[in-house]
Order: structure tokens, then sequence, then C-alpha cells
């Protein structure tokens, strides 16, 4: 089973991103209530955030799940299909919250939040460092003083090392459905000048009557460590304050890390424009 996925539907009209359905069962090998127990450890406030939102979020699972455990979740995404969905699984599973169609890169929600979040990788659909800073100077205007921010991105070694710590093929079942996920072709090669890759997705979804195959091209934005620091410096807004090599707390240079996970929170002289 790969670890590997790109979560974020900030891009155009894409088969994969689409069908919600499907993608959420392509990524059900995540799990979701460990992810969402390191994330609350990670909040410094005493007991749990009172608010949480979840950016680029796809079918928002951790979203949902933190509004499961009693915290004000907001969901927020590009994709008028992922919203409509993730509206609906909240719906049925009799959970409040709040879905937003909005880009990760100019959002203003009125308020700010406790924690922010952004999941697997949703970081990859910003093409431009012009991009990357935006988003996190709305982050910072959405945080409350003592917020943090949590971003995930794939590990450097991935892209940078002939020994990638995830891989691009996998299956998973449930409720007697299972995909079969393949998240690049053997031609897919990374741009050395604009570090983007146009990745060949399959997902194969297997019923007991029949079989659908959905097909798609997803744009993919490598960011190395470093660029990432220089984006945060650029926005001046935020600082780093922790990094992990994946939810359990190693670190990122440990030889089991497979994600580069950043705790980021408000700078000591806060530059972000406020959510207006």
């Amino acid at each position: 089973m790969s670890r590997r996925t790109v979560h974020a539907s900030q891009t155009a009209a894409n088969p994969i991103y689409d069908n919600p359905w499907a993608y959420d069962l392509a990524c059900a090998f995540r799990n979701v209530r460990a992810e969402v127990d390191a994330l609350l450890g990670w909040w410094p406030g005493p007991g749990a955030p009172g608010s949480v939102l979840e950016l680029a979020a796809g079918p928002a699972e951790h979203a949902r799940e933190f509004a499961r455990r009693g915290v004000a979740a907001t969901a927020l995404d590009l994709s008028p299909a992922m919203c409509a969905y993730a509206a609906e699984r909240a719906a049925a599973e009799g959970v409040p919250l709040e879905v937003v169609r909005a880009d990760m890169t100019d959002f203003s929600l009125g308020r700010r939040f406790d924690l922010v979040v952004t999941m697997l990788d949703s970081t990859a659909h910003l093409m431009t460092l012009e991009a990357f800073v935006a988003h996190l100077e709305r982050v910072a205007g959405h945080l409350t003083e003592d917020g943090r921010y949590v971003l995930e991105m794939s590990h450097p070694a991935d892209r940078l090392t002939d020994e990638p710590s995830t891989g691009n093929a996998w299956s998973v079942e449930r409720d007697g459905v299972r995909a079969d996920v393949r998240w690049g072709a053997p031609g897919d090669r990374l741009d050395p000048i604009t570090q983007v890759v146009l990745e060949h997705v399959t997902i194969t979804v297997t019923r007991p009557d029949r079989t659908e195959v959905i097909q798609g091209v997803v744009p993919y934005r490598f960011w190395t460590a470093t660029e990432l620091d220089a984006a945060v410096r650029l926005a001046g807004s935020l600082e780093i304050d922790a990094q992990y090599g994946d939810f359990t707390g190693i670190g990122p240079a440990d030889p089991g890390a497979w994600r580069l996970i950043t705790v980021l929170r408000p700078a000591t002289r806060r530059t972000g424009r406020g959510p207006s």
C-alpha cells in the first residue's frame, strides 16, 4: 500500500476531483483518527482548540473528524463537487460542518481559527512562489494569536533521491468496493525548471456488479524544504514552530520519515492581512 497522494482540488475541472466518492475511497488507507490525534497534540493551548479550518479539504475527512470530537469545523475547497460531497457526508454522519467554496490563496471568512490545517500535500497545487506566499498570508490572517497552522507535504526524498519514501500504486477496499490506484505513470517526469510534473492518475473502482475506470492528469508542483522556508520568510506573518517526519512525531531527517509536516505559529511581529 502506498502512503502517497495529493489531496487538494485547487485545479480546474478534473475527472479525479469531479468523482469525490472514488477519490475518498482511494484515500481510505489514511488513519484519519490517529492523524487528528497528532494534530490536537501539536496544538499548544489547554484542552482542544475551539475551532479548526481545513484548507483544500477535498472530502474533508479531517474536518469531519474534528467535528465528531466537538470542535467547530470549517472545510474550504475550490471544487464544487468536493464541497457538495463533504457537506453530504457530514450531514449523513450527523456532524456539524461549514463548507466554503474558495481558493486557498484568496479567501476571507471574517473570523480567526485556533487551528488551520492543510493535509495530504495540497500545497502541490500552488504552482508559484507568489501563490505560496499569498496562501501563507491568508492563513496568517485567519489564525488566532496563539493559533497554529499545520501543513503536511510530501517528503523531499520522494523527488530528490533514488529511494522515495512512498510508492505510487496501492489498493484499498471499503464496504465491499475496491479501488486500485496508480498515481503517476512511468513516463511522468518532473520539469527541472518549473518543478512541475503532470501526473497521470488512474482509479479503478470495482463493485460486485461493475467496474469503473477514472483517469485524469494532475499538475503537481514539488516544493523543497528550503523553498518552504523561503515562502514563510517572504510572507513574514508566520514562523516555523516545529517539523516532523510523520504523524508519530519523528524528525524529518529520521530514516523512517515519509512526510514533511510543518507546524507554524504567528510571527512575533504579525504582518498578515486580517480576515476582512
